[in-house]
């Protein structure tokens, strides 16, 4: 079997609004080349982005198999939902395509859940958010995801949804102190609706949060993304 061959290395991909980003793990999800970034092409649309991912494929090494995080709904590896991408990602397989490309099997997941998987410890109910281009989620219960749960679309505020309110164009507008603020009453708002256990915040704009968290919420960095790749392959 492909995982029980402990020299099987795993190319993992976070594709984001604004940065497509590319790691080889060993088969304990352990990284064994160092993480290369590309900005986001425009228009963000599949065959640019594919490009993208087989030039950072190239400088990677070699590599057996590829979990790719995707920002939006996916489901059997097609990609249903592309809020911060181009429209032609909608119905789109982006599993077999990328994999004909790069001739390698291939896993496609949301890229919020990809980083969760990379973050989570596996008991009782823990939440994943993602602040980066959008606002990013997962959830799961007991380390088993509940998949294809778009929380940033969802109304937050003053009929607004998480990701209007919280996303980096927005960041950009109002800066980071009210930002932050937002933020905070985000934090209050997803504890009552969930109950989580512990609340994971990542994404390339999780740097710029500067709250006092409680105890149940840490920041985790954004390479955490690529690290989830693993758990893709796992079964």
């Amino acid at each position: 079997m492909l995982e029980d061959n402990g020299s099987i290395r795993t190319l993992s991909v976070d594709i984001g609004g604004s940065g497509v980003k590319a790691i080889v793990l060993d088969i304990t999800g352990t990284p064994v080349t160092e993480r290369k970034r590309l900005d986001t092409p425009q228009p963000a649309k599949p065959e640019t982005i594919i490009n993208a991912i087989a030039v950072l494929a190239s400088a990677q090494g070699e590599f057996h198999r590829v979990a790719v995080g995707f920002p939006g709904v996916v489901r059997c590896g097609v990609t249903e939902t592309a809020a911060n991408l181009d429209r032609d990602w909608i119905g789109f397989d982006l599993e077999s395509a990328l994999s004909q490309r790069l001739h390698k099997p291939v896993r496609v997941i949301n890229d919020a859940d990809m980083q969760g998987f990379g973050a989570v410890a596996g008991k009782g109910v823990e939440l994943v958010i993602t602040l980066g281009t959008g606002f990013g989620s997962a959830l799961f219960v007991d380390g088993k995801l509940v998949p294809n749960m778009e929380m940033g679309h969802h109304p937050f505020r003053k009929g607004k949804t998480y990701e209007e309110q919280l996303g980096r164009a927005e960041l950009e507008k109002i800066g980071e102190k009210r930002w932050n603020r937002r933020l905070d009453k985000a934090i209050a708002s997803l504890q009552s609706l969930f109950n989580y256990d512990y609340l994971y915040i990542g994404g390339g704009e999780a740097v710029r949060v500067n709250l006092q968290l409680p105890l149940n919420v840490k920041l985790i960095p954004n390479i955490t993304g690529l690290l989830g790749g693993i758990a893709l392959w796992r079964n």
